[in-house]
This record gives C-alpha cells, sequence and structure tokens, in this order.
C-alpha cells in the first residue's frame, strides 16, 4: 500500500485532522471490501486515471489549476464531461470512505482505490505515496483526455482543452494529449495495457457492444474469475478487450480482437 510512517496534514485547512497511517489503513480496508461485494476494480481504475488525466505539466499558474490528482472530478461541471460518462458510480461507492476517514482526502482515496484495485486483480503493488490535497472546484477545461473515435470533420480531440489535442491520426492525438502529462511513446504504450482490465460501454466511452461473449454472463466463455482463481458475480454488458477482464495481466497484448 505504501503507508508513510509518519501522519500527514493538509497544508491548506488549518482545521484539517491528521492523516494517520491509521486512518490510510482504515480506508484501505473499506475499499477492499468495496472491492470484493462490488468487482468495481476496473471503474476504480477508470476514475484515478481520469481525475489524474487533466494535468498539464507546461501551465505556470500552479496548483490546482494546472490539473492533475487532486479530487476536482467530484465536481460538476467535470464530473459531467463527455470522457467521464459513468463515473459519478465510481465516486458515489468511495463516498462512504471518505465519511468513515474525513482525514483523508478524495484524492488520495481515488488514487489508493485504483492502487489496490490493480493488486487485488492480479497486478503489481504499486508504492503509492499519500498526502494530496483536494481540490476545492471543478477543473472546467474539456478536452484533456482522450477521444477513442475521430469526430465528424475526421480530426481526433479539439482545440477546448489546456491545448489543442487535435489531429488527423489516433497516434498523433495521443501523442499531443499524453506528452503534455510528461509521458513519452513508452509511458503510453504501458498506460494502454490497463485496457486489459475492465469493459468498454456505448454509453459512456462511445464505443462497445451491448454484450459479447465474454461480457453476457450466460456462456461458457463469459465466465470471469479473480486472480485467486475463484469465479467472479458481475453485471452482464459491455465489451471487454480481453476474455478475462477481472485479471490485471499483460492479455491486452497478446489477445487479437475477437
Amino acid at each position: 500500500l505504501g503507508v508513510p510512517k509518519t501522519p500527514l496534514a493538509a497544508a491548506d485547512s488549518e482545521s484539517a485532522e491528521c492523516t494517520t497511517v491509521e486512518s490510510l489503513q482504515g480506508a484501505a480496508s473499506m475499499i477492499d471490501g468495496i472491492l470484493e461485494q462490488t468487482n468495481a476494480g476496473p471503474l476504480f481504475v477508470r476514475l484515478a486515471w481520469h481525475d489524474a488525466g487533466t494535468f498539464d505539466k507546461d501551465l505556470t499558474s500552479g496548483w490546482p489549476k494546472h490539473g492533475g490528482a487532486n479530487g476536482s472530478i467530484r465536481f460538476e461541471p467535470e464530473l459531467n464531461h463527455g470522457a467521464n460518462a459513468g463515473l459519478s458510480g465510481a465516486v458515489k461507492l468511495l463516498e462512504p470512505v471518505k465519511e468513515a476517514y474525513p482525514s483523508v482526502s478524495y484524492a488520495d482515496i481515488f488514487q489508493m482505490a485504483s492502487a489496490l484495485s490493480i493488486e487485488r486483480a492480479g497486478g503489481p503493488k504499486i508504492d503509492m505515496k499519500y498526502g494530496r490535497v483536494d481540490a476545492e472546484k471543478a477543473f472546467e477545461p474539456e478536452g484533456n483526455l482522450p477521444d477513442a473515435e475521430a469526430g465528424d470533420d475526421g480530426n481526433f480531440g479539439g482545440d477546448s482543452g489546456t491545448v489543442s489535442t487535435k489531429d488527423t491520426s489516433p497516434d498523433g492525438h495521443l501523442r499531443k494529449v499524453f506528452y503534455r502529462m510528461g509521458f513519452d511513446d513508452e509511458g503510453i504504450v504501458a498506460l494502454s495495457g490497463a485496457h486489459t482490465f475492465g469493459r468498454a460501454y456505448k454509453d459512456r466511452s462511445g464505443l462497445g457492444k451491448e454484450k459479447t461473449k465474454f461480457t453476457d454472463g450466460k456462456s461458457e466463455s463469459s465466465k470471469q474469475r479473480l486472480a485467486d482463481g475463484s469465479e467472479a458475480q458481475y453485471r452482464p454488458g459491455g465489451s471487454s478487450w480481453t476474455d478475462q477482464w477481472l485479471v490485471f495481466d499483460n492479455s491486452y497484448f497478446k489477445i487479437l480482437d475477437d
């Protein structure tokens, strides 16, 4: 979990409680319980990524205007941005954690939920650092996250974010999105591997079938296993990139579209 050995305090609030190791461990335990009940790990990874994915390394206006993992996604209009469709449910699932451990920031809770989801799904244990301070309003520019498809004009992305991400090719668009955050090509490829985990839905990302043989909840191919080998319960629907989409591994890079 990467819990620090010394207490942390929210620097921008004189009345803020000290964030202790015990509170972080308690929050982690609650998140584990939520994951066990819901198998919402892929949703938590998407929430954490979209909260962080607004970051622009070249803005000189400072925190929180340069975006990043600061919990701002919980506010409208950011939560209602097109790229964030469906994430209000993830925020609601984690609200009880914040209520139980108010000294732990939303920003830390969102990132903790993602890291724990990956670890519990068989992925690596991430050496997390905690102590993020929450933004108190939304990150309003819409367009800093990548587009899944080209628009009617044939372009991916647009000019509405902190920098233009418009490009006629998907790879050019992705580079404009991720170079803005400080990624290189290797980092972009590595991050894309997270698609091994979870499903796409038409009403969220704009892509995905209503269901497939891996997600219909009826066929033999749709049986999902957790990292420990036990059978997983899930709500049918959506399109996965892999056949075992509740396990975090490198299957995304190995399995062809089916």
